[in-house]
């Protein structure tokens, strides 16, 4: 049985990768000290699984290297700083600590016996520089040019701190491959992203208007089941060694004007959106080509739009709004 060992397994993208590789009989470690995460029914009921082992381990921590395994197939490196109020709040600490967690999860995987892939979640943040300042291609190929937002910029810490994640883990001598997460979505993935975000706002309104920012703005949406399987596709690909591939959806793109209408209807009430001005340093546009990855592991996504909506409006609904749980963030 081959093992496997999760950074940040507690997180969003972390939890529901286990949750697929338990299925496909890997033997798990997630590794999570729960800083941000949370160790909810659905974590503990994942790690009661014979083939789960939660480690709770400081990433940040000294030596930690010696206290991991060596017998590890696939790491996948998840954990980080992320979500733009941490962002903007604290950004010296986005690099110090991003940078930090990826020198210690490199140590671990340099003494690795018989590792087969690396893989480092970088981010599709890396793209918003060459957008705002010089236009690109939609759908945006992984070989587009990254350009640097203006570094006195609280939001660009995030950014740099990928970008430089992604020059060490190809330069790391290890058997790397590099995601590139394009607006991933589903069950168990916090409050503080647009569409969890905007669910609560409607389950709770009494008033007859929603508040959306940057109604013009435009993404497609990845429903995390189908993230989760392409990232372990790739990851298992031979010929994915030393190279980036966009983790996403180029289908169904949408306004967050429509976006809001969507989930206002998913809610059977009579609310109409309330359009407010763009939210700073928000690229106006994101949409991933995934003709790469599709050459790579033949891969189309399962799940459409409204019907990841509508799982995802179910599990808030049932698991946070109306009984008061904890979700991830």
């Amino acid at each position: 049985m081959k093992r496997v060992l999760i950074t940040g397994g507690a997180g969003f993208i972390g939890y529901h990768l286990a949750k697929r590789l338990h299925k496909a009989n890997y033997k798990i470690d997630i590794l999570d000290n729960f800083t941000r995460g949370v160790n909810d029914t659905e974590l503990n009921s994942l790690t009661q699984k014979n083939n789960i082992e939660l480690l709770n381990i400081d990433l940040l921590g000294q030596k930690v290297d010696e206290k991991i395994d060596h017998n590890y197939s696939y790491i996948y490196h998840f954990a980080a700083v992320i979500g733009v109020q941490h962002v903007l709040k604290s950004p010296y600490d986005v690099l110090d600590k991003n940078i930090l967690l990826l020198i210690n999860a490199i140590k671990a995987a340099r003494k690795q016996k018989r590792l087969e892939r690396f893989v480092f979640a970088s981010t599709s943040e890396v793209y918003s520089g060459t957008l705002k300042h010089f236009g690109m291609d939609f759908p945006t190929k992984e070989l587009t040019p990254l350009t640097i937002n203006n570094i006195s910029e609280n939001r660009t810490s995030y950014m740099l701190s990928k970008i430089y994640g992604e020059a060490m883990s190809l330069h790391s001598g290890l058997p790397v491959t590099i995601i590139r997460p394009h607006n991933f979505y589903g069950p168990r993935m916090g409050l503080s992203h647009v569409i969890p975000e905007l669910m609560k706002k409607v389950v709770e309104l009494n008033d007859s208007s929603l508040d959306v920012f940057s109604v013009d703005h435009r993404r497609t949406f990845c429903y995390i089941d189908d993230a989760v399987e392409m990232i372990q596709l790739i990851a298992e690909s031979k010929n994915s060694i030393g190279d980036f591939y966009n983790i996403g959806n180029e289908d169904e793109e949408i306004s967050m004007n429509e976006l809001a209408k969507r989930i206002i209807n998913l809610s059977s009430k009579s609310i109409k959106v309330n359009p407010l001005p763009p939210t700073p340093g928000s690229p106006e546009r994101r949409c991933p080509s995934m003709s790469k990855l599709k050459v790579a592991v033949n891969y189309n996504n399962k799940y459409s739009l409204q019907k990841g909506l509508e799982e995802t409006f179910k599990w808030y609904n049932s698991s946070v709004f109306l009984n008061k749980g904890v979700s991830a963030i």
